[in-house]
Order: structure tokens, then sequence, then C-alpha cells
């Protein structure tokens, strides 16, 4: 019979923060194994060693690099991943022989611990079981006995390793945060922080629960004395008990939207931006969007968009999701009348199934029909896809959405109809999404009911990203089910043509006889 594998959480520190069934499995282990630095020390060992049962096997899993350099073929990489195959190993031969193995892991064995890779390559051969431990987290926030998050807040918790931009947006992004991994990387983490509006917020808790634990405003920390052993907490509320950066989607109603500094009673409302930010790649993005975007105190957007745009000190990001863009309008002309300078974001051309026609439709209401509104262009997607594949849009062309959410298939169908008897190349968007599956069925046969069915059709997915591909069909081949959300298509007309290299193009001219 085999042992079994138990990966036991000793806490961030403290002994008396060990659970008691922690206490009780590390009293009665046959083998007691721990990670080490390569000086061979143990927080883990050091926490629990008080409770080691007399006799215990040790087994020290020493790690052979931690964040310098080594000379393994396979990088830093290849040298844990090796380091692990063979730790887990030795502890194997211990579960074959019948002897229960306790892995120790500092805070939680499945929060940021190495206990999990272990788990990864010894659970599938052997008995496993995971005793949650108190993590860094809970012991950072008691020592400054502040609340983190509150009622409906988020809170994201981070590794200090992120890029510097990556790591700014989602602090900007969030109501209470917990940054770790530091050491090395706090220089980058103060910048973050500070680009994203929240060094004010963020205090600095070290050895949290040891006997050396202190905590201090992040802003007064020397980088050069922060351990490994050390986080930051980034509260929720601000001095005000307001969060400075933006609110939730669920808030984008109802109340008025909030202000970083207050309006006076007769405030000239600023100028709204609505920018197109074009399909993906920041190259398209033109330099006009680009000079408003760094202009601006307040994004407004669907979530996706929003996180394309850098953070920076004192930008305020307001992002929501898809289906509310007339509640997303509406809250960033509020914004803008009380005078703040605000930009609402749009994939692709803000004009093109985007976001302006909403901002429009809002600023219809009396309140709100005083706020100047600005319109910045972007690329669309479908002159990306159209540039990939040659010159399909050379000639007449159309442009649909077959998303029917906003207006019933019937019209659909009959724009559909038109289009095809007028014999225009069409671009189409929005062709499926999980709970629309039906569509590009149906717009296939209506297409074929007036083009052959050798018609071009181009499907571009995710056009412009790494992940991009384009696929060279006819009207006759095209598959519905491997079209989704991702996909824009372009289906040609009577004079698109394909070259032999397979680029496609569409004749400026039409013959006369194709007029009458």
């Amino acid at each position: 019979m085999t042992g079994k594998l138990y990966g036991v959480g000793v806490g961030p520190g403290d002994p008396d923060l060990l659970t008691l069934k922690a206490a009780r499995l590390i009293a009665g282990a046959d083998v007691i194994a721990y990670h080490a630095k390569s000086s061979g020390r143990s927080n883990a060992r050091r926490i629990a060693a008080g409770l080691f049962p007399e006799g215990v096997i040790e087994e020290r899993l020493v790690y052979p690099v931690t964040t310098g350099t080594t000379d393994h073929p396979g990088g830093y990489a290849g040298a844990i991943a090796q380091f692990y195959e063979e730790s887990a190993e030795r502890l194997a031969r211990h579960l074959t022989a019948g002897r229960d193995v306790v892995l120790l892991s500092e805070g939680d064995p499945l929060f940021y611990g190495s206990y999990m890779y272990m788990h990864d390559r010894l659970s599938p051969r052997f008995p496993a079981e995971i005793v949650p431990g108190v993590t860094s987290v809970s012991a950072a926030t008691a020592a400054i006995a502040s609340p983190l998050v509150r009622h409906t807040d988020v809170l994201t918790i981070l590794p200090g390793t992120l890029p510097v931009p990556e790591l700014a947006r989602r602090l900007a992004d969030t109501q209470g945060a917990i940054i770790m991994k530091l050491g090395r990387t706090f220089p980058g983490v103060l910048q973050a922080l500070t680009e994203a509006g929240r060094l004010d917020d963020a205090l600095y808790v070290e050895r949290a629960s040891m006997p050396e634990e202190c905590w201090r405003p992040a802003r007064e920390v020397d980088p050069a004395s922060v351990p490994y052993f050390s986080v930051i907490v980034v509260t929720g509320d601000s001095a005000n008990g307001v969060r400075p950066t933006s609110a939730p989607a669920a808030r984008l109603t109802g109340a008025p939207a909030p202000s970083p500094r207050p309006a006076s009673a007769g405030a000239q409302a600023a100028e709204l931006l609505v920018v197109g930010l074009g399909p993906g790649p920041d190259a398209w993005l033109t330099p006009e969007a680009a000079e408003v975007l760094a202009g601006v105190d307040h994004i407004v957007g669907y979530a996706p968009y929003v996180d394309r745009v850098p953070q920076r000190a004192g930008l305020r990001r307001h992002a929501s999701g898809n289906t509310v863009e007339v509640d997303r309008a509406a809250h960033a002309l509020r914004l803008a009348a009380a005078g703040e300078r605000v930009a609402v974001v749009s994939g692709g051309d803000a004009g093109v199934f985007g976001m302006a026609a909403a901002v429009f439709e809002a600023a219809e209401h009396p309140d709100l029909r005083h706020v100047p509104i600005r319109v910045v262009p972007g690329m669309t997607a479908v002159q990306a896809v159209a540039a990939r594949a040659g010159a399909p849009l050379g000639g007449d062309f159309a442009v649909m959405s077959l998303s029917d959410r906003l207006k019933p298939w019937p019209v659909i169908e009959k724009r559909l109809r038109a289009v095809a008897e007028a014999d225009l190349v069409l671009g189409i968007y929005n062709p499926a999404s999980r709970s629309r599956t039906t569509q590009v069925a149906e717009a296939r046969k209506v297409l074929l009911d007036h083009r052959p069915a050798d018609t071009v059709v181009i499907v571009g997915r995710d056009i412009g990203r790494a992940e991009e591909s384009l696929v060279i069909t006819t009207l006759g081949d095209l598959d519905p089910a491997s079209i989704d959300m991702k996909c824009l298509l372009v289906i040609g007309a009577r004079g698109t043509r394909r070259t032999p290299s397979g680029r496609v193009w569409t004749s400026r001219s039409v013959p006369e006889v194709q007029a009458r």
C-alpha cells in the first residue's frame, strides 16, 4: 500500500497561525519535505520545526536557482522544470515505500506555492490531500488593520513581475489590490502605482506575522531594502471613503458620474471625444487618436477597449460590459458636462458599429444636449481584413452587422437580399456569438439565392493580433460552424477575383451589361 501526499500550508510566518489539522499531520508524519533556497534556509521549516516528531525523515528540496542566472541548457525554465521532476521522484520513492509525506508550503499550498508543481506530478500516481493555510494576504491586511475591499468591491492579486504598463492598467481597474513578488521588482511597482494614481492608497508590509513585522506607506520605502517576504496592500478606500479610480460598471447608471475635483455650479461643459482605437495593433492607432488619449483625464468604454489604453498618472478608467452602450455614453456625457476631459473609446472606427451613435443617442437627453461632441476616426476592421486579403473593396461595397440585438432578423434578411441583388461586395460584422449561432447559415442561404456558389468569401479572424488568421473560401464552401464573434466576413461581388497567388481584388469598373 502506498503512502499519502499531504500539501500542508503552514501560514505566513507565525507558528501560532498553523491550523490544527496542519499541526496534527506534521506531528504524525513519516516524511517531512520542504523547499529551500540555495543557502539551505527554509522559512516553511522554520515555522513548523517545533512540531517535527522525533526521528522524522526530512527531505530538503533545494532550488538550483531562484532569480539568478543558470548554465542549464534550457535556461531558468529548464533548470526549474528539471528540479521539480527530480524532487517529485525523491518523494515518490517514499510514497511507493508506504510512507506518508507532508510537504510544507509557506502560506497556502496553492497560492503561489511550489507544492502545486509536486501535486501536478504526484497526484496522478498517489493519493493526495491539500490542507489550506493562512496566506500572506490575510496576514498583511491584519497587520495594517484596514479593510481591503467592501461590499461589491473587486480585489485583484498581482505579481510584481508584470510589465509596468500592464501592472498599472490592472491597478487602475480594481478597487483593492495585493502586489506580491517584490524584492528587485519594487521600483517598477512604485512606477505602476504612480501611473495608476494609487500610490497614496498603497501600504508596504514586510514579514507579516513574523517578529520583524513592519509596515509603512509604500512611497516611504527604500527600494534597495525590500526583501522577498513583503507585499503591498492597495486599499479600496481613499482618505475620503471613495475609491480614487473609476466606479465599476454596475454604478454607471443612476447617480451622477463621479468627479475627481468639485465642479462649480456654472461649470462649462468640456468637449466629449469619441475615439476609434483601430482593430487592434498599436501601430494602427492614428496619431490624432493617440494625442487625444494622452490629453484626457477619463477613459470610458467597453472593458477590452479600455484595457488597450496605457495607464498613466491621473488617468481614471471607467470600464463596463458590452450591452450598456447608451448608459456608458450617458456616464461620459455627465462627466464632460461637469467640465471633465473625457474620451469614449471604441474598437475600429467609433462611427462604424461603435460608440459614436450611442453617444449621440444619449446626448438627446435635455440635460446633456449642451455637451459638444467630437468623433476621432479610426481604422475599421473591414479595412484591415480587406488589406490582408488584397483589394476586395476596390469597387462599391456595403457593410452590415448580423447582430439582431438592436434590429429584428427580418430587417437584416431584407437588407441582405437588397445588397445581393445590387451585386455589392459585403462586409459582415458581428456574424455570430455564443447566443447567436444560426445567423451565418441563414445569411449564406439568402446570399446563395442571388450569388453563385463560387463567389469569393474572405474570413478574417483577429486580424492585426498575434493569433490572426485569414481564410479565402467560397460562398458554397463556407462553413458557418467555423465562424464566431472574432471573425469578419467579406463576401465578394461578380467583379471580385482571385489572383494565381491567392490574393483577392474587386474591379473598379462594372460592364454596362451588368447594369441592365
